[in-house]
């Protein structure tokens, strides 16, 4: 029996590669979209690969949508060997320009929506004593930048979900692991790319640094930023390996600065990685900005 592999959040980038990836090297891949009618670049890229890629309707946010969508991988392939939790948005903005219902839309998706899912496929991996559960995680979820509160403390908050989780599965034989991409060129810097409302206001107080901090992810994202795949043979690693590792970070400059982070004594990478990002994004409107 082919391990049947469940991926969500699958229309493009990391989500389309990783399903791509996996369906060549001959897993079950059932891929999910929120809309199905968002399924053409899905479908093409399927055909440009000469893959098979099963097509099902999931919204994170819908628990009916999420059952069904299990329920339908269970009975065609007898069992879910992975889930690999990859749905997520992007809300742009400087905390006090981001509103409370913004906020919650991140963390709906991002957290809740891949608690639901993850609690969903549980119960079928523990009956068959193994399975893979892989968290979207990010680099942003070990070092957080200005104008991401919303994206950072998301994917924070997965950190801590994912170590958990695998405390708790691992007796039942089901391993977790958190990939950690850095800047990755996806449609979440694209036409997914979405700002917090009050950020677009330039009577904001933070509106001068945010453009700054846009600018400035833009140029890393055009000198570092690596294609999806990467992501894709990350997760395949931790779908095959014997001892999967808990996290697996992507990236070259996102290992150099979580590395830094972990080996630098105390708190000095925070003193000085703080103070440089500030530096950098306030540096040319310092004199005209008011607290308050």
């Amino acid at each position: 029996m082919t391990d049947a592999i469940l991926v969500t959040g699958a229309s493009s980038g990391i989500g389309l590669a990783t399903a791509v990836y996996l369906a060549k090297h001959r897993f079950e891949v059932y891929v999910t979209l929120r809309d199905l009618g968002h399924r053409d670049a899905l479908d093409a890229e399927a055909a440009r690969h000469n893959v098979k890629l099963n097509v099902l309707q999931l919204d994170v946010n819908d628990q009916t949508s999420i059952d069904k969508a299990v329920n339908t991988v269970v009975e065609r392939s007898g069992g879910i060997y992975a889930v690999i939790n990859n749905a997520g948005i992007l809300i742009r903005g400087y905390f006090e320009d981001l509103s409370d219902e913004e906020m919650r839309r991140v963390f709906n998706t991002n957290v809740f929506g891949t608690m639901a899912v993850t609690r969903t496929v549980l119960p079928f991996m523990r009956a068959a004593q193994r399975g893979r559960i892989i968290i979207m995680s990010s680099a942003g979820g070990k070092i957080a930048s200005p104008g991401a509160s919303a994206y950072c403390s998301s994917k924070f908050a997965l950190e801590g979900f994912g170590e958990s989780l695998a405390q708790e599965v691992l007796p039942f034989g089901v391993h977790v692991s958190l990939i950690e991409p850095g800047f990755i060129q996806t449609e979440l810097f694209g036409r997914n790319r979405h700002t917090a409302a009050n950020a677009s206001d330039p009577s904001r107080p933070y509106y001068q640094w945010f453009q700054r901090v846009e600018a400035l992810t833009d140029e890393q994202l055009r000198r570092v930023g690596k294609p999806p795949i990467k992501v894709a043979k990350a997760v395949y690693a931790a779908l095959t390996a014997d001892r999967p590792r808990l996290r697996y970070i992507v990236g070259r400059r996102a290992k150099l600065l979580i590395n830094l982070r972990r080996y630098a004594p105390g708190e000095l990478f925070d003193r000085l990685w703080i103070r440089q990002v500030v530096r950098r994004t306030t540096r040319s409107e310092a004199s005209s900005q008011r607290v308050g």
